[in-house]
């Protein structure tokens, strides 16, 4: 994009031959020789950070979510144009809402100047004071060329108007075009993180409730009511023992007795 503010046009002469120094409005169709040059000032640049959040897409059209929480449509978006995210471009159908997204403009403006001369060597053939004059070129062919009003013209020294031209003279002829211009160019950048993953559906686990070792129930053993009988402490058997030998001496003292009775 060029913005042109404004033109100047510079006419100078050149003595030619001893002769005259003339400045003409040069014709497209003259055989004139031409220079052109480019001379660029310091740029000046401008950032332009917007951001939002995609809240829906479908085929080539989106809706964003500013900053500022407005929605902004953009429709039939360009397949190639492009959003880096993660190190990959993407193109508008694998966008998806909830991605964060930024776009960066860079204007540039340069000014410059473009400085075009043009350069007519003829001899004069004739002149048609004070609006014309006719030369002859280098290739031998006529042109004529308009005076610009009230040019004048250097003679031996002396200054003079076109009608101090004569056939015969050798003028050389230079017009330089100054056209100050300035071009204003855009570098578009565009970035994006995906969105965040979606919370894991939640799952009804059993749960188990483990009681500290405090906590855990004291049991208390009930009360025993008393016995009624006397437990047993000793086995019968020494009491049977004790009666056989019990009888046994009565057996032998009754033994005794008889024998000596009898």
């Amino acid at each position: 994009m060029i913005s042109i503010r404004s033109s100047k046009t510079v006419l100078q002469c050149l003595l030619a031959g001893g002769a005259v120094c003339v400045a003409f409005s040069l014709p497209a169709a003259a055989q004139v020789k031409s220079t052109e040059t480019v001379e660029h000032g310091s740029p000046n640049k401008q950032v332009m950070v917007e951001r939002g959040e995609i809240v829906y897409v479908s085929g080539n059209d989106l809706v964003v979510k500013m900053e500022d929480g407005s929605l902004r449509n953009f429709f039939d978006v360009p397949d190639s144009t492009t959003i880096t995210v993660d190190g990959r471009q993407l193109n508008v159908h694998q966008l998806k809402p909830g991605m964060k997204v930024e776009r960066q403009t860079v204007t540039t403006s340069t000014p410059r100047t473009i400085t075009k001369v043009e350069t007519v060597t003829g001899k004069v053939w004739q002149v048609t004071p004070p609006r014309s004059v006719i030369l002859t070129l280098e290739d031998g062919t006529n042109q004529a060329f308009k005076i610009p009003k009230g040019q004048k013209f250097t003679i031996d020294g002396q200054e003079t108007d076109a009608f101090g031209l004569k056939k015969g003279m050798t003028v050389s002829a230079q017009r330089i075009t100054e056209v100050p211009e300035t071009v204003v160019t855009q570098e578009v950048k565009r970035t994006g993180t995906m969105p965040p993953p979606p919370p894991a559906p939640k799952q009804d686990v059993p749960v188990l409730i483990v009681m500290a070792p405090a906590e855990a129930p004291v049991q208390i053993a009930a009360a025993e009511p008393a016995p009624t009988k006397l437990p047993k402490t000793a086995s019968e058997l020494p009491l049977l023992g004790l009666l056989g030998m019990l009888f046994c001496g009565l057996s032998l003292a009754s033994m005794v007795i008889r024998k000596i009775v009898g």
